[in-house]
C-alpha cells in the first residue's frame, strides 16, 4: 500500500480522534507537520519525517530567545514552530521596557508548553517551579526521540548518571538538556548522554553506561597522578 505523505494544514478527516502530529478545527482533523499518515479505525496521526520536536501541551522544554517584541518573547524551541511567551505568562509583573533586562536575545530558558493553537501558534508559560532563565552551566542538544532512553524506565538511566557523576541535569522534552556543576562533571555528563544517543538501541544499555562512566573516571584519576 502506498504511504500517504502530507504537509502542514492537509485535511485528514472528520469525526475521528486526532492523534500526534495533528490538530482539530470545527471537528475536522488536519496535519500539523510534514510526515507520514498512520490511520486506524478510530484515530489518525502523522509521524514527522524530520527530527524536529513536535510541541505538546504540558511539556517542559528549553527555549532560546530569538526576539523580543513589545509584548512577548519569541523562542526557538527546536521545533518547526516558534514558541511565544507573552508578558501575561511571565511569572512576575514587569514593564515592557524592562523585557530585555529579564531575558536577553540568545539566552536559554526553561519554559512550559501552555497550549498549541491552530495552526502553528505555540504559547509558552513559566508557571512551573522548574521554569527559569539559564545563566550557568551548559545546554547540549540531542535527537528528541532519544530523550526517553536518557531518562530510562522510571528515571533509572538519568538517576544513574546523576549518582555516578554528581552533575545537576534538567531534561527538556524538545531534546535540549541543561547540565550544571564543575567543568569536569559537565564534560563527563555530556559525553555520557551523547553515548546514550548513539547507542540508544543497544541491549543492556544501563550496564554499558555504568561501565563507561567508571572507566572514564578511572582514566581521569590516572591522568591526574
Amino acid at each position: 500500500m502506498r504511504e500517504e505523505v502530507v504537509i502542514p494544514g492537509c485535511f485528514l478527516g472528520e469525526s475521528v480522534t486526532a492523534g500526534e502530529g495533528t490538530f482539530v478545527e470545527e471537528n475536522r482533523v488536519y496535519s500539523m507537520v510534514y510526515g507520514l499518515v498512520k490511520r486506524d479505525k478510530k484515530e489518525v496521526e502523522v509521524i514527522p519525517l524530520s527530527g524536529k520536536y513536535l510541541p505538546k501541551a504540558g511539556d517542559l522544554v528549553i527555549g532560546k530567545v530569538i526576539e523580543s517584541t513589545f509584548s512577548m518573547w519569541i523562542m526557538d524551541i527546536n521545533s518547526p514552530y516558534e514558541g511565544l511567551l507573552r508578558l501575561s505568562n511571565y511569572p512576575k509583573r514587569i514593564e515592557k521596557e524592562d523585557m530585555q533586562k529579564e531575558m536577553r536575545v540568545g539566552e536559554m530558558v526553561i519554559t512550559r508548553i501552555k497550549e498549541v493553537e491552530f495552526p502553528m501558534r505555540i504559547n509558552l508559560a513559566m508557571d512551573d517551579r522548574k521554569c527559569a532563565v539559564i545563566r550557568e552551566g551548559v545546554v547540549i542538544e540531542i535527537t528528541h526521540t532519544k530523550i526517553p532512553r536518557v531518562i530510562g524506565k522510571g528515571g533509572s538511566m538519568i538517576n544513574l548518571i546523576k549518582k555516578k557523576i554528581g552533575c545537576n541535569i534538567f531534561i527538556g522534552q524538545n531534546g535540549r538538556i541543561w547540565l550544571s556543576g564543575s567543568d569536569e562533571k559537565i564534560e563527563l555528563a555530556a559525553e555520557t548522554i551523547l553515548k546514550i544517543e548513539r547507542e540508544a538501541h543497544a541491549n543492556r544499555l544501563a550496564d554499558r553506561i555504568d561501565r563507561f562512566i567508571r572507566e572514564r573516571k578511572k582514566g581521569k584519576g590516572k591522568n591526574a597522578k
